[in-house]
């Protein structure tokens, strides 16, 4: 599908009201740097997650004059005002794909299930569930759209607030970024990859919270500053090549390499900050000490689990469900001193968002 494919001119005036549930998810294999209009430089791929996700309320009405503002929004029954800069952009950078939104007023409440600044995307959940929200007003106008349809334009939308919520819309694995092996692959949206070994649709993801605080450096920031960075050229290489490689790693069940390139990916993001001009360290002494010691107690143990990072300090755990509780006693007998407050996250793999009917 192309861009264009998803302007939807009708605008007629409709009241309604819309939940959804969306998950983060941790990308396996990571996408730093974009074009614009949030394309991103090199495709990606992650586990969705389950129990870690946002749900949004959202209720529409026409607007009761043209200057009335476009939207209220309440996180955990909270205003919070340094949230609206994102949706003042989301809703300008979607108006030209459904531009029934500036004759109308949102009520936006949202909450997540997991702790801000824990290491969880809280983007992509957070605008995967507003885009489905919205994906309901639209049908109020285009009821005869199809679910598959509904599901990419969410996905679609989801992107332009936040590159890796495109991938949180379907599970358990989804690929995002045009890529010649990937069936269907596309730089606009989200896609669904559905040839992955059973091991892999159970896997889990124990995100251990090194810090709880909010990172020193946005994302946005981070992504820009691969413009200039002297090694972006090569990791944009590497980063397809990993991508080609884990098709068949997935598919297989290949565990053992399936760690070779998750591990390699967490370290070369985390390269691309530090060699960034003004560079950035985002990982803590206690990641290291928890990087190290996975690494020791996999050569130890074989036990196979592995970790990744997004662009911060919390670590995710990602092992077969077969070995949950030797892994909750390694991190409770030698991780934990590391993490904030002793805090850490419980997840697993799971299939993407949910509608809540009311």
């Amino acid at each position: 599908m192309k861009e264009n494919d998803f302007i939807f001119k009708t605008s007629e005036l409709v009241n309604g009201y819309s939940v959804w549930e969306s998950p983060g998810n941790i990308a396996l294999v990571k996408y730093w740097g974009k074009e614009k209009n949030q394309v991103p430089k090199n495709p990606s791929i992650s586990f969705t997650l389950s129990k870690s996700k946002t749900i949004t309320k959202l209720r529409f009405r026409p607007k009761k004059n043209h200057n009335e503002n476009n939207y209220s929004f309440l996180f955990n029954s909270s205003v919070k005002q340094s949230f609206h800069e994102k949706i003042d952009n989301f809703f300008f950078r979607i108006e030209k794909y459904i531009p029934a939104i500036r004759d109308h007023f949102f009520e936006i409440e949202s909450k997540n299930t997991f702790p801000h600044s824990s290491g969880i995307a809280s983007s992509a959940s957070s605008m995967s569930s507003l885009a489905l929200c919205l994906m309901d007003f639209e049908k109020k106008n285009n009821p005869k759209i199809t679910k598959s349809y509904f599901l990419k334009k969410a996905s679609f939308l989801a992107r332009l607030g936040s590159g890796s919520a495109s991938r949180s819309i379907s599970g358990p694995v989804v690929s995002w970024g045009k890529s010649e092996i990937y069936e269907n692959s596309s730089d606009l949206f989200g896609t669904k990859f559905n040839k992955i070994n059973e091991v892999f649709r159970t896997y889990q993801d124990s995100i251990l919270i090194i810090d709880n605080q909010k990172k020193a450096v946005s994302s946005s920031v981070g992504h820009h500053l691969m413009e200039s960075n002297p090694y972006a050229k090569n990791r944009f290489i590497q980063a397809n090549e990993n991508i080609n490689l884990l098709k068949s790693v997935l598919e297989k069940g290949d565990i053992k390499n399936f760690i070779q390139i998750v591990e390699s990916e967490a370290l070369s993001l985390h390269a691309m900050m530090m060699t960034s001009s003004p560079s950035f360290i985002l990982m803590k002494p206690n990641t290291l000490s928890v990087i190290d010691r996975v690494i020791k107690f996999r050569k130890s143990t074989s036990v196979p689990i592995c970790f990744t990072l997004d662009a911060g300090s919390n670590i995710h755990l990602l092992y077969p469900k077969a070995n949950f509780n030797k892994i909750q006693s390694f991190i409770q007998n030698d991780l934990i001193q590391f993490c904030d407050s002793k805090k850490f996250i419980n997840d697993e793999v799971g299939d993407g968002a949910k509608k809540i009917l009311s």
